[in-house]
């Protein structure tokens, strides 16, 4: 059973009670046995208001089912996440009235890194995440975990081509922006004003060349330091806040 579902999990307090917040459908949650912590005990007691199945479960078969490894006593047991469409990220953004701020994965494999990313974009304001089928992460518990609960409030897409989906949204008015070390736009001058998407690469190869032909801008992030380069998500967290730094009119 447990290998079964371990990309159906969510673990970890914080997450757990932010799927609970948004109501995010839960066919059961295993709390450790013999746990008194007021936390766990909050999840249980607003997991029963909620109608959901609460299971007393030995520490060991959480070790079991966890991914993460690092589970804080309570494991919940979900449905697969819904990915969205490229029009319901577009969506939020109308909604909200804002000019399209979209972040785009290209093939981030690692989960962690993905995780890092969609708490990084849910902070900044961000409407949604675009990731590619092939070559990336997907919503998996380690995912979830890492973005600290923010997954449950981002729109999140999956395409089988991530060029055709930046044509896509370079129709619909977005400019496409790359992270990438030298590259010609300086981020400091950079305009992230108007519609856009920021397109963050691989941990080890950065922006695929199909990918880059498709950005109008490569945003090179400032260096002094002796390493040249930032971790994926340490990279796109860098932009995204000075987008969101443009965007509130702030010098």
């Amino acid at each position: 059973m447990e290998n079964e579902i371990k990309n159906d999990i969510i673990e970890g307090r914080n997450a757990v009670i932010e799927a609970l917040r948004v109501g995010r459908s839960i066919d059961k949650i295993f709390i450790a046995k013999g746990e008194t912590d007021k936390t766990l005990g909050h999840i249980a007691s607003k997991a029963r208001e909620a109608g959901i199945v609460v299971v007393d479960a030995d520490r060991r078969k959480l070790d079991n089912m966890s991914v993460t490894k690092a589970h804080q006593g309570v494991i919940a047991l979900i449905g697969v996440n819904e990915y969205c469409s490229l029009e319901d990220i577009l969506a939020v953004a109308q909604e909200r009235n804002e000019a399209p701020f979209v972040i785009v994965c290209d093939e981030v494999s690692d989960p962690r890194n993905l995780g890092a990313i969609i708490r990084s974009a849910e902070c900044a304001g961000a409407h949604g995440v675009i990731i590619p089928k092939r070559r990336s992460a997907g919503l998996t518990a380690i995912v979830g975990k890492a973005s600290a609960g923010a997954a449950e409030h981002m729109k999140i897409a999956r395409v089988a081509n991530l060029p055709s989906a930046l044509k896509e949204l370079k129709d619909k008015g977005l400019w496409i922006y790359g992270a990438a070390a030298g590259g010609s736009s300086d981020l400091w001058k950079t305009d992230f004003t108007g519609s856009m998407a920021l397109v963050i690469g691989s941990e080890g190869d950065g922006i695929g060349r199909l990918v880059r032909e498709n950005c109008d801008f490569i945003v090179n992030i400032p260096m002094v330091g002796r390493i040249n380069s930032l971790n994926a998500s340490a990279a796109g967290t860098v932009i995204m806040y000075e987008v969101l730094r443009q965007r509130s009119g702030n010098s």
